[in-house]
């Protein structure tokens, strides 16, 4: 079972992480808010355990982007806000349960186990090669977390090389499933490639090779 701590003060990070891993979990630990939302786009977790008060992103704002997204992972919050408003508030935009700061390990070892126990499986929407990121549900593809700015016809040729990375694509292939019965140009695909290429940056760690007189493939890049 895989846990991604959010907390950013350093000591109770590593004396929760520890007792996580006694637990049997396998602990990802993010100090900051950007660091989480970024992690979260590029794997999959079973539980996050989520601290409000965080640096470069508050807490708050990854929870609501979770549940936008339909993203059902319970969430575990641990603040020290302890005022009830911030309870409603964070319950609200879709917290499983809450611990204000401090608490005792064995209460928090329970809620844990229980958040566990208690959540179904949850199938991850989102592929990952390198930074890039496709999201099935709302077939975009994304830089980490920040979204890249497609046609339809861009989109579908990427995601043909997406599915199929490490691998070469036929130019006719592509040509034949983006543009199908249409009387399109024969260098119709080169051009949609060189708009691809200006979209994604060197960040994304993979990259579009042409394989002359065959066709592309999206590789990391080395």
């Amino acid at each position: 079972m895989k846990v991604l701590l959010v907390e950013d003060t350093q000591e109770l990070a590593l004396w929760l992480s520890s007792a996580l891993r006694k637990m049997g979990l396998e602990v990802t630990l993010a100090m900051d808010g950007q660091e989480a939302a970024n992690l979260l786009f590029s794997h999959e977790f079973n539980l996050i355990i989520l601290d409000l008060n965080l640096p470069k992103r508050d807490g708050l704002s990854i929870l609501q982007e979770i549940r936008a997204r339909k993203d059902f992972v319970p969430v575990l919050i641990l603040t020290a806000r302890a005022d009830v408003g911030d309870r409603v508030k964070g319950l609200n935009a879709g917290a499983d349960d809450y611990l204000p700061k401090p608490f005792d390990l064995e209460e928090f070892d329970a809620r844990v186990h229980a958040l566990l126990r208690r959540a179904p499986q949850i199938v991850s929407d989102i592929e990952s090669y390198g930074n890039l990121s496709y999201e099935k549900s709302t077939q975009s593809f994304f830089n980490k977390n920040e979204l890249i700015s497609l046609t339809p016809r861009e989109s579908a040729l990427l995601r043909l090389l997406f599915d199929r990375k490490n691998r070469v694509v036929a130019k006719d292939f592509l040509h034949q499933q983006i543009f199908q019965h249409e009387n399109a140009a024969p260098d119709a695909v080169e051009v949609l490639i060189y708009r691809i290429r200006k979209k994604i940056t060197v960040e994304l760690g993979c990259e579009i090779t042409t394989v002359r007189g065959i066709g592309y493939m999206l590789r990391i890049d080395s």
